[in-house]
């Protein structure tokens, strides 16, 4: 009977409830002007390095956009959302202006010409003298060229490009032209769905096991791998920096390419037949081929079947080759992984991945490169004599990196670092990069012995980032420079080969950021710009990082916020609780301390910021770790840990006298607001909640969620215990839920909003339902955003401020409707 009533919740929910409360406040609002003035403070510009350092292009963009710029036309399918005219996805990110400044003089180069549209894809020429960059208009989207040297503006070609499965283009590394992928029936009108062709679809399983996530946006329709084929026709094309056009090859659909480093052959993915209408195009069939720069096929690497019958597991992946990659140091050799173990990292094998490769003629076979003990995970290239090998596996979250000679990879390999993934102590940080002869990006490798590394440098103190000197020889790391209190500065680009000039940005709990230019030899420092204050009204906020310890041991923090002008004398305060639980497999890890009490206090709109001009205390991201230490799976005790470092939290600010214990809200978004439905489900330490698009029901996600392997009927009781709407009758408290309609995420449909919403209502709960139209797991239209801190700052002004607080009245602007269920 259990087991029945368990699936009829997978399938239906078997909810029966009462006719949804009369909606009100249909239109949307805005909230008070100081909340309102952090949607639309000046963010602080995107800088794209030229790679000699000596350019900087800044790239302005706006923290959202209008409604109406959200509604352009979008498709989704096979996993993708995008921009039916311009090709683009709209996880695109966009800008509204482009300025050059020189680093040495500080002049800046305006660029005021660019026609209507939005920027996107900026990319530097590695002979850093052209920045190339895609401007999309209403229709199409198109490529352009600006000549630091010569200061000209040119659009290179007409050609409508295509970045809806892959990159709109790529540099030849030799800085001579650009491959670009173009929509060639960009001006063809796209298929219709037309009823006579109207045709049972249909979905067949042969016995095979086939767990997969829960995917969005998929194919469903033969309309819509129609479609599919439409809008991924990409035919390639070799664009030479006059203006002349080159095909290479048919008009494919075309998933991934990459130019050789001695830009003589390309490396090319084409999807094939046939199409899935459960996974996303990524593991649909593939050919992986070497091809000349006219197009000419010269060696095919792997003809990859459709996957959907990977082995379960998050470090698991499909048999056969995988992870093509040109090596970076040499001129034209490809190198592949290829599964030892079937795929699964649950096999008992002595290596788990071989690594292979092949060079240009193409005419031998493959040859062996590395054995790896673990999963394959990346390599950084130097030159012939030393690359860096990374390998993880997710059992025990751990990856590790050994530094090898490419000549003979599985000899005399040293061992630079070892750690949990989510080991942010022992972090080593990223290697410093530069382009080599070639014009390929490869790690900075000096003298042939030492690299440069820019770390966050974490510690039991906060995060001081620094620079550091690798000696491959004796395997020591020395660090050049280290951040200073009560600055937190880190490194952009390293200029010299002595690792003594370099740019960084720099920042403190009162300052803003800016770059800079250091020189380590004479200790000068520059700055480089001047960005103002973006949070004028938010001046005079104090922060603090607390630390304190859950009942079991594990060592929390999180970052006190108070509003400006409060002090102690003045009585405990409201609280809001913004967080965010994480999964760790080692106590000591989870304990450790992410934050840095010198960055800069960013009042960004997403999270609980604003909310302190209306004297509300704001406790950002205090640590919800849930640890499974050894053969116990961290979700073996979800709810007694989340509940444990929520008490700690609350406790903490209480004991300090900063928070009125029947005033505490808990708050976040997508897993974070799983946490706060269950945070009011299992315990009584808040007084409302706010949960944005999240899951609840967790049978929705059957085959894992998070970082959890187990699928539904391997851990059906985890997954009934973790569902807050499997105890929403426990549910005391007010809770708010927002989701957006169009949400694409993995697992937060926003049917599992509506769902929990109707439970809550069945029940006679008090909550409200906020669905957001055009708007995706994260929401973007300026109209969206300030209704939702209204509607969060109503909530808050109802269910956590005391009563009699005269709270600013915000003033309505009249739009299109989101759909509001009420609270009762």
């Amino acid at each position: 009977m259990l087991k029945k009533w368990l699936m009829c919740l997978l399938v239906s929910f078997c909810v029966i409830a009462p006719m949804a409360s009369q909606a009100t406040d249909t239109e949307y609002q805005m909230p008070s002007p100081a909340i309102a003035s952090v949607v639309d403070a000046k963010l602080l510009p995107t800088n794209v390095l030229s790679p000699d350092g000596a350019w900087m292009a800044l790239l302005d963009r706006s923290r959202v956009l209008s409604l109406k710029d959200l509604a352009k036309p979008e498709v989704g399918l096979a996993g993708i959302r995008f921009n039916p005219d311009t090709r683009i996805k709209t996880t695109t990110r966009l800008y509204d202006t482009l300025e050059f400044k020189h680093v040495q003089t500080g002049s800046i180069i305006p660029l005021n010409q660019l026609p209507e549209g939005k920027i996107a894809f900026p990319s530097w020429s590695s002979n850093s003298q052209y920045l190339a960059f895609v401007v999309a208009g209403d229709k199409v989207s198109t490529l352009w060229l600006y000549d630091v040297k010569t200061r000209k503006l040119q659009q290179l070609s007409e050609l409508a490009l295509n970045a809806f499965i892959t990159e709109p283009y790529e540099w030849l590394q030799d800085s001579s032209a650009i491959v670009a992928a173009v929509a060639s029936n960009h001006s063809k009108t796209p298929p219709e769905a037309e009823k006579a062709k109207l045709k049972p679809v249909i979905q067949e399983s042969k016995g095979e096991k086939a767990p997969v996530r829960t995917y969005q946006n998929l194919l469903q329709t033969p309309h819509d791998e129609a479609l599919f084929k439409f809008y991924g026709q990409t035919q390639l094309v070799k664009l030479t920096l006059d203006g002349r056009v080159q095909g290479i090859g048919p008009a494919l659909i075309i998933s991934d390419y990459a130019v050789s480093p001695d830009a003589t052959n390309l490396l090319i993915a084409m999807i094939d037949e046939p199409f899935s209408y459960q996974v996303p195009y990524k593991r649909f069939p593939t050919v992986w081929q070497i091809w000349g720069m006219r197009g000419h096929p010269l060696y095919e690497l792997a003809r990859v079947p459709l996957a959907e019958t990977i082995p379960q597991g998050f470090d698991s992946v499909q048999a056969g080759r995988r992870e093509f990659q040109w090596r970076a140091d040499k001129g034209a050799t490809v190198i592949w992984a290829e599964a030892q173990d079937g795929g699964s990292m649950k096999a008992q094998v002595p290596f788990h991945d071989y690594l292979y490769s092949i060079s240009a003629p193409f005419r031998r076979e493959p040859e062996l490169f590395a054995k790896m003990e673990w999963r394959f995970s990346h390599i950084d290239w130097a030159d012939d004599n030393v690359a860096l090998l990374s390998e993880w596996r997710f059992q025990d979250r751990h990856v590790r990196t050994h530094v090898i000679s490419p000549r003979n990879a599985d000899e005399n390999r040293v061992l630079f670092s070892e750690r949990s993934y989510n080991d942010s102590y022992k972090d080593p940080g990223s290697f410093v990069m530069t382009y080599n002869d070639l014009g390929s990006k490869v790690v900075k490798l000096v003298g042939g012995r030492y690299m440069y590394l820019v770390a966050d440098g974490a510690s039991a103190q906060g995060k001081q980032p620094y620079l550091a000197r690798y000696d491959i020889k004796t395997n020591d790391v020395n660090k050049v420079w280290q951040s200073e209190a009560p600055y937190y500065e880190r490194v952009v680009s390293v200029l010299d080969d002595e690792g003594m000039q370099f740019i960084t940005l720099r920042e403190s709990a009162t300052e803003q950021p800016n770059y800079f230019l250091r020189n380590l030899a004479d200790s000068s420092i520059t700055q480089l710009t001047r960005y103002d204050h973006p949070y004028p009204d938010f001046i005079g906020v104090t922060k603090e990082v607390i630390k304190y310890t859950r009942e079991d041991g594990t060592q929390l923090s999180g970052t006190l916020y108070l509003p400006a002008g409060y002090t102690k004398e003045k009585g405990p305060l409201p609280v809001l609780m913004w967080a965010y639980p994480l999964e760790f497999k080692d106590k000591a890890v989870a304990s450790q301390m992410r934050e840095s009490p010198y960055e800069f206090n960013y009042i960004g709109f997403w999270g609980p910021m604003p909310y302190l001009s209306k004297g509300i205390a704001v406790f950002d991201d205090p640590k919800m770790p849930i640890v499974g230490e050894g053969d116990s799976q961290p979700n073996d005790s979800f709810i007694p840990q989340l509940v444990s470092s929520a008490k700690a939290a609350v406790d903490t600010l209480v004991e300090r006298g900063i928070a009125d214990k029947n005033r505490i809200a808990i708050a976040g978004h997508s897993y974070g607001a799983f946490m706060v439905a269950n945070l009011l489900a299992h315990s009584d330490l808040f007084k409302t909640g706010i949960a944005r698009s999240g899951a609840y029901n967790r049978s929705l996600t059957p085959f894992g969620f998070q970082g959890e392997e187990r699928d539904f009927w391997q851990a059906q009781t985890i997954y009934s215990q973790m569902s807050p709407f499997f105890n929403a009758d426990k549910i005391d408290e007010p809770l708010l839920l927002i989701h957006g309609k169009e949400d694409p995420n993995s697992g937060t449909f926003p049917m599992q909003s509506e769902r929990m919403y109707a439970a809550l209502n069945g029940l006679g709960k008090t909550a409200r339902l906020v669905m957001l139209p055009e708007e995706g797991h994260g929401y973007k239209a300026r109209e969206s955003i300030m209704h939702v801190l209204w509607e969060q700052e109503r909530w808050l002004d109802k269910y956590l401020m005391p009563e009699g607080v005269n709270n600013d009245q915000p003033t309505k602007a009249v739009m299109e409707i989101p759909v509001i269920q009420n609270e009762e």
